[in-house]
């Protein structure tokens, strides 16, 4: 068995700087009240081991996915990859792009989303809001339509913005809920209780060598996105 395979992680790019992985809808990116084991847990694990550390081994979060939210995640693995890295999100100088199943197809078919998130903590959940709101947050994304099958859609979304369960929100209030997102409309979950949401690709400028870097991650193996074809929404 592989220490990958061992520590059940994909790691898509690794340098001295990042560490780049192909989460899985049953992973959670950091610890939270759950008690799993997060992802950067495990991470942690596998470069001690890899790389026979003797100390703690330090991994960065700069970024997070939605727990039934798959595909590509950074983490960084020193302190000043993590605060160039948190400001390249900050600034919104990455480009995310999303692959989405929906039961419904979008009208029109390629179009921006503008709303105004408030979210309710209690509920885990955010609302939209076509215009300004108190402690509402502006959330802006762009669609566009790439394939359809006999009773799905699929979508590629590109986030300008960060917000808090953003793309699940916004294609919900178009009518569009997520295949397998009940929280947000769908009409039953998906039997690995994750979402039909894949992070697809990340694009940013390498927060210490100042290169272009590109990661693209695989669809989850057996999973709806094969429907439609390996390579649909990349080339990206």
């Amino acid at each position: 068995m592989s220490l990958q395979k061992k520590y059940g992680i994909e790691v898509l790019y690794e340098d001295n700087h990042l560490v780049v992985l192909n989460k899985s809808v049953s992973d959670i990116v950091q610890g939270d009240q759950t008690g799993d084991v997060s992802l950067d847990q495990k991470l942690k694990g596998f470069l001690k081991e890899r790389d026979a550390k003797p100390g703690n081994v330090f991994v960065g979060i700069p970024h997070r996915l939605d727990r039934p939210v798959s595909g590509v995640v950074v983490y960084t693995k020193t302190g000043k990859a993590l605060r160039r890295m948190t400001s390249l999100f900050r600034e919104k100088e990455v480009e995310k792009n999303y692959l989405a199943v929906v039961g419904t197809i979008p009208d029109p078919m390629i179009a921006t989303l503008e709303h105004y998130l408030t979210r309710n903590t209690k509920q885990n959940k955010s609302y939209c809001h076509s215009t300004p709101a108190r402690d509402a947050k502006h959330a802006v994304l762009h669609y566009r339509h790439l394939a359809s099958s006999d009773r799905y859609h699929l979508l590629e979304i590109r986030l300008e913005t960060g917000r808090h369960h953003q793309i699940r929100a916004q294609l919900a209030a178009i009518g569009c809920p997520i295949k397998g997102d009940v929280k947000y409309g769908a009409k039953r979950p998906n039997r690995d209780g994750g979402i039909s949401l894949h992070a697809r690709r990340i694009a940013f400028l390498h927060p210490v060598k100042n290169t272009q870097l590109e990661v693209v991650a695989p669809f989850p193996a057996r999973d709806i996105f094969h429907l439609f074809g390996e390579d649909q929404g990349v080339r990206l």
